[in-house]
């Protein structure tokens, strides 16, 4: 902190019969919504000469009003957390959930549940009262997780709309290989890391005296310029550029173009008759999917991004009394968008739904399920080319629908083989794919 902004607190400080929130001296800490602004408003001399009869922390909110925001910020907790346990298992435990776009699934979940053990469970409680509990380290951990697991969710929402893209728009082109998939992933992560890593440099904790003799630590970013200055803008436009507005305008022209193709024309470039209207029916389900989860994320996000604009261009506004309270809402409405996407895939695909089935089986309320519905054997839906009904199909794809697996397709394995080997041979030999999820 400056000597201008202490100097300006102490003035706050005796000019003020009780503690009253500054503006924003320690700077406006925005970590994809990790933390609140720390009110600093207290004297940081440690040699100052106090009474000790004035007020302690000003934030710290009443009892009812805390176990109000425990019971919402915990029970959110436990969902995302729990939720997105469920969806690795389900995929990572059955054979034929191992898809593409199922792996990418588990690597949104897995983002999905590092941001509420490590940010969420212990930001809320700094949010409560203002004070930071775990020491400097933890700080560090907590402020470099937040942007690290939000760019991670942000980048595999891209690689999804891009996988779908590809699946839908060019469906005989070969799909990407296993290997591909997992660089992919270490792509989406590395990239998160080069995201973060600015905050686990600058980040750090404070502490500050109360007028009652206690003592108040916060935590926050302390760029080389100053708290709050310009290298600390710098990089919120850019965090709020890379983890939204661009995300969502690629999102929105490529759920568009898929759309159109899905919903725009008879099917995907063939008139293959109206058995292959259940592979499309499929494809349509998990686009649909894939579009409420992404604008969930818009809807969870934009008050806390607009709070942000809107505080920096006005910073008096925190000088009001509720923007503690508002605070805490519009933060707890962007953590809760990593519970939201398990419930999501719950409710519109049959293969999840049966999985949380199972894993909840003990409930009196559930269907008693003796064996896991998912390890039941069954067959993708697969696509043949003959060229040999060209004079009754004009050259179009023929589909034998053997068993509809509602939006999941063979495992990855076995659809990579035959989606990278399947070829168009001469005549009399046949192409064969397999669908995807």
């Amino acid at each position: 902190m400056s000597a201008m902004d202490s100097s300006d607190v102490m003035d706050q400080s005796a000019n003020q019969s009780h503690l009253q929130p500054s503006v924003m001296e320690t700077g406006l800490v925005r970590q994809e919504c990790n933390m609140t602004e720390p009110f600093c408003c207290f004297n940081e001399t440690a040699n100052s000469t106090m009474n000790c009869t004035g007020q302690g922390n000003p934030y710290t909110q009443e009892w009812y009003i805390q176990l109000i925001y425990y019971f919402f910020f915990v029970a959110m907790i436990v969902i995302a957390t729990g939720g997105n346990i469920i969806v690795v298992w389900i995929v990572l435990a059955h054979k034929r959930m191992r898809t593409v776009t199922n792996y990418f699934l588990v690597n949104l979940a897995i983002a999905d549940a590092l941001i509420s053990i490590f940010n969420t469970s212990m930001n809320f409680t700094y949010l409560l009262n203002q004070d930071w509990w775990y020491g400097r380290a933890w700080c560090k951990i907590v402020m470099f997780t937040s942007p690290f697991t939000i760019s991670a969710s942000v980048f595999t929402f891209m690689a999804i709309a891009l996988d779908r893209y590809k699946a839908i728009i060019h469906p005989l082109k070969p799909r990407l290989p296993s290997e591909t998939i997992f660089l992919s992933i270490f792509c989406i992560w590395t990239a998160a890391l080069v995201v973060a890593v600015p905050n686990l440099i600058y980040a750090t904790t404070h502490k500050w005296d109360l007028e009652n003799c206690d003592t108040r630590t916060v935590c926050y970013l302390e760029w080389p310029d100053g708290v709050y200055m310009a290298h600390d803008h710098m990089y919120n436009v850019i965090l709020l550029l890379l983890n939204y507005f661009i995300p969502l305008v690629i999102l929105a022209v490529t759920y568009a173009m898929v759309g159109k193709a899905l919903w725009g024309s008879q099917t995907i470039g063939e008139n293959v008759g109206a058995r292959h209207g259940e592979n499309v029916k499929s494809k349509r389900k998990i686009v649909k999917m894939m579009i409420v989860i992404v604008a969930i994320f818009a809807v969870c996000w934009f008050p806390m991004h607009l709070y942000y604009i809107i505080v920096y261009h006005f910073p008096d506004l925190t000088l009001q009394p509720f923007v503690q309270h508002l605070y805490l809402v519009f933060y707890w409405l962007a953590m809760s968008n990593s519970m939201y996407n398990p419930l999501v895939y719950c409710w519109m695909n049959q293969r999840f739904r049966q999985g949380f089935r199972y894993i909840f089986r003990w409930l009196p309320c559930s269907k008693r399920m003796p064996r896991d519905p998912l390890d039941r054997a069954g067959t993708a839906i697969s696509m043949r080319y003959s060229p040999s009904d060209d004079h009754n199909r004009n050259g179009s794809m023929s589909q034998t629908v053997v068993e509809s697996l509602d939006d999941c397709s063979a495992p990855l394995k076995d659809a990579l083989k035959d989606e990278t080997n399947g070829t168009r041979g001469n005549a009399g030999k046949k192409w064969a794919t397999t669908g995807r999820f």
